[in-house]
């Protein structure tokens, strides 16, 4: 097999160093799937590892991307065949294991997902981990009584990709969505996507008491930090607040009311790591009645894996808005 094109991180001596090279297949992280790339996608981690401005990769050399969707070329699990579409995410994938930003991947076979009926490979990476976190946050706020009848849901930072997903994922799946942002230029794109009402972050004042009137049945919260504590002040009773993200900080100041007076649950959601068998039915959902109906307002951007460092740096300042596809294959 010639050698192939793929966006390699590096670690030379404590300095870090990322772009695209040439490999070879025997180099690829070891697995029973071979998989030709078509395409993959640029989540906050994948920016973190590429700018080497995160602690993300366990070990190094590896290729980028903890997303990669494609072409079944070679497999020693009999499930697969030469062929068949398939995709995956997390999973230790540019992690502890070559990633999705590469011509070739090589894949574990009790990760690989067969693609569902109902999306197309792109329609995959439209979605990647960013859309399974946001359908894996449902899916736990679901499975812990979350219905429509209690009330709309908000989420925060809303105009990431986590975040436009889930406003997205949400109305599709019955819920009123509502939104919290610091982009207030962009609440109509929120509204086009399904918000109902839109927040400036800016203009949030939750009050100092342990509770506050309560104005949501749930959140999906991508921020953490301040931004969680005040959610848990005005949650309605038991209601559900799914963890995603931590971009406004790790920290939560709280006190134990909201929860014992309010029944509130928080519902941390791990996406990485997930069970397969969860990750085979959120999947199913995604596919099918959680399918987002704005994939192509939310995925706005195709690039190429020499665009990454570019898309890293927009990303990292803040500039992003919806997601963008990696183009590959």
């Amino acid at each position: 097999m010639a050698p192939f094109k793929a966006f390699r991180i590096h670690n030379d001596n404590g300095a870090h160093r990322a772009g695209v090279e040439e490999m070879r297949a025997d180099e690829l992280s070891p697995g029973e799937v071979l998989i030709k790339v078509a395409y993959s996608s640029v989540n906050y981690k994948d920016a973190l590892a590429g700018s080497g401005k995160g602690k993300i990769l366990r070990q190094y050399p590896l290729n980028g991307g903890i997303d990669v969707a494609g072409y079944v070329a070679a497999s020693t699990d009999p499930t697969f065949k030469e062929g068949d579409q398939v995709l995956c995410t997390g999973c230790g994938l540019s992690e502890t294991r070559d990633g999705g930003y590469a011509e070739y991947a090589r894949l574990e076979s009790k990760w690989t997902i067969p693609l569902p009926t109902g999306l197309t490979l792109r329609e995959s990476m439209a979605l990647g981990t960013a859309g399974f976190t946001a359908a894996l946050a449902l899916f736990q706020m679901v499975r812990n009584g979350q219905t429509p009848a209690m009330g709309p849901i908000v989420v925060t930072g809303a105009t990431g990709g986590v975040g436009s997903l889930a406003i997205d994922v949400l109305t599709q799946a019955g819920f009123e969505a509502h939104a919290i942002t610091g982009k207030v230029e962009q609440f109509d794109y929120l509204i086009g996507l399904g918000a109902k009402q839109c927040v400036a972050r800016k203009e949030l004042y939750w009050g100092q008491r342990p509770l506050e009137s309560a104005h949501w049945a749930g959140a999906i919260d991508n921020v953490g930090g301040d931004l969680l504590a005040g959610l848990t002040r005005v949650m309605k009773p038991y209601g559900n607040i799914a963890i995603c993200g931590n971009a406004g900080g790790i920290e939560l100041a709280t006190t134990v009311m909201p929860f014992i007076i309010r029944g509130l649950s928080v519902l941390g959601v791990a996406s990485a790591g997930t069970a397969r068998a969860i990750r085979d039915q959120v999947w199913a959902h995604l596919a099918s009645d959680w399918k987002p109906a704005h994939l192509a307002e939310i995925a706005n951007r195709e690039v190429e894996l020499t665009d990454l460092p570019v898309v890293f740096d927009t990303m990292l300042a803040g500039g992003s808005l919806g997601r963008s596809i990696v183009r590959v294959g």
